[in-house]
C-alpha cells in the first residue's frame, strides 16, 4: 500500500467517525428536546394549599351493605378533611380513633371527613371499621385513580378543603388529636 492509500484510508476513517459522533450527538439532543417539551406540556394538576380540590367519585359500602357514592362536588358548602390511608399503615391507623372522636361534633358543625382506603379489597377495611368503630365515610380508591389525582406520596396524608372547594392545608403523615382539631376548626363554615 502507497501513503498515498494510508493517508486516504486514515482520512475515511476520520470522517467516518466525524458522521458517527454527529448522529450519535443529534440523537442525544433529540431525546432532552422531547423529554424537555413532554414534561412542560404534561397536565400537572395542582393540589397545593391555595388551589381547588379536584373533584371525584367514589364508592363505599355502608352498614346495610349498599354501594353509596360519594362525589366531592356533593359536599360543597361543607369543610371536608379529605384522608389518603391503608389498613397496613401504622400511622393511619394511630389517627383513626382521633378522626372518630371528632365527627360526630364536626359533623354538626359543617365539615364532613372522608377518609379514602387505599386497600386492594373491601374485606379487609370492612374488618377494620368494624375494629374501630368508625362511622364517617370510606370510600374505596381500589385503581388508585383519586390518589393519582391528588399526587398523594406518603400516606396518611390528609387534604383539608374549605366550604368553596378550595384546599387549605395539605399534611403529610398522622396528625395528633389536638392538631387534627386545630385543622378541622381551620375549615368550619363560618
Amino acid at each position: 500500500m502507497s501513503t498515498e492509500q494510508i493517508k486516504a484510508n486514515k482520512k475515511r476513517k476520520k470522517q467516518r467517525r466525524m458522521v458517527f459522533r454527529t448522529i450519535v450527538l443529534a440523537i442525544l439532543l433529540v431525546a432532552v428536546i422531547y423529554a424537555l417539551v413532554s414534561n412542560l406540556s404534561k397536565d400537572k394538576s395542582n393540589v397545593d394549599a391555595g388551589n381547588e380540590a379536584p373533584d371525584f367519585k367514589l364508592q363505599q359500602i355502608n352498614e346495610n351493605n349498599e354501594l353509596e357514592t360519594i362525589q366531592l362536588s356533593d359536599l360543597e358548602g361543607k369543610g371536608v378533611m379529605l384522608n389518603f390511608w391503608g389498613t397496613w399503615c401504622e400511622p393511619c391507623e394511630a389517627e383513626m380513633p382521633y378522626m372518630e372522636k371528632l365527627y360526630p361534633k364536626y359533623k354538626d358543625k359543617g365539615i364532613e371527613i372522608v377518609a379514602v382506603s387505599l386497600d386492594a379489597t373491601e374485606f379487609v377495611v370492612d374488618r377494620f371499621i368494624d375494629k374501630y368503630n368508625l362511622t364517617f365515610p370510606i370510600p374505596h380508591d381500589t385503581n388508585n385513580e383519586v390518589m393519582n389525582l391528588y399526587n398523594v406520596g406518603p400516606i396518611p396524608s390528609t387534604f383539608f378543603i374549605n366550604p368553596q372547594g378550595e384546599i387549605v392545608e395539605v399534611v403529610e403523615g398522622a396528625l395528633t388529636l389536638e392538631k387534627l382539631e386545630d385543622h378541622l376548626k381551620e375549615i368550619q363554615p363560618k
